[in-house]
């Protein structure tokens, strides 16, 4: 059966002592599958992100389905959901009665990557999950200017609702985490709030932090206590 696919958000996801922070993009709430370097390589293509961020947030689709969507043609889609598969990140849906032509799925509504996988400090992979975080953000970019775009044909209610704001805490690392940790938490509340209701649409709520002074990397105490205090 297809996965319950609702809206979306991003965390960050540590990558421990490996490889900094990751803003990675979490679905729904089953439990998260940690993605193996060789899944990194495959997403590492523009088309076949899309493939898969489609497959997890929407649900099962044929690539001739995909391939409109997405704006390119079904050869396209069908040979980069193949390799896909190949890593296990996709898969035949297999739902009965719905035709001859093969249903796509994503096998997990949400990655993570929370270790060094296949191995610790490995540049070219880092340099994958780097390219896959500015992809992802052009990606964001690409659905807000979309929501600017169409919001005038909408309710005012849902303009003034909806929207971009910004805001500035001052916060060791550790109460960021925790900061994060409780807004996240606020997500889930909502998560289904609206089901049942003919009213209620899915609304994507994209969270990511980063440090204002980006020419003042904390020195000293991992832990974030200041010099000269112990």
């Amino acid at each position: 059966m297809a996965a319950d696919l609702h809206e979306c958000r991003i965390v960050p996801m540590s990558v421990g002592l490996w490889h900094g922070d990751y803003a990675k993009l979490l679905c729904m709430n089953a439990a998260a599958l940690p993605l193996n370097a060789d899944q990194v390589a495959a997403l590492a293509h523009p088309l076949r992100a899309r493939l898969h961020g489609r497959l997890r947030t929407v649900g099962p689709a044929t690539s001739t389905v995909l391939a409109r969507e997405l704006s390119t043609n079904s050869g396209a889609t069908s040979y980069h959901l193949r390799a896909l598969a190949a890593v296990g990140l996709v898969r035949d849906a297999a739902e009965p009665g719905r035709g001859r032509e093969r249903r796509w799925e994503a096998t997990a509504a949400r990655h993570t990557v929370l270790s060094a996988p296949d191995g610790n400090g490995d540049e070219d992979l880092a340099a994958t999950l780097d390219w896959l975080d500015r992809d992802y953000l052009r990606h964001f970019l690409a659905k807000v200017e979309g929501w600017l775009d169409a919001a005038p044909g909408w309710p005012a209610p849902w303009r003034e609702s909806l929207g971009l704001s910004d805001h500035v805490v001052v916060v060791t690392a550790e109460q960021a985490a925790a900061m994060t940790a409780e807004l996240a938490e606020v997500i889930e509340r909502h998560r289904r709030v609206g089901q049942g209701n003919p009213r209620a649409r899915r609304v994507a709520v994209y969270l990511t932090t980063y440090p204002v002074d980006l020419d003042r990397p904390p020195l000293g105490d991992p832990t974030g206590a200041a010099p000269g205090h112990g």
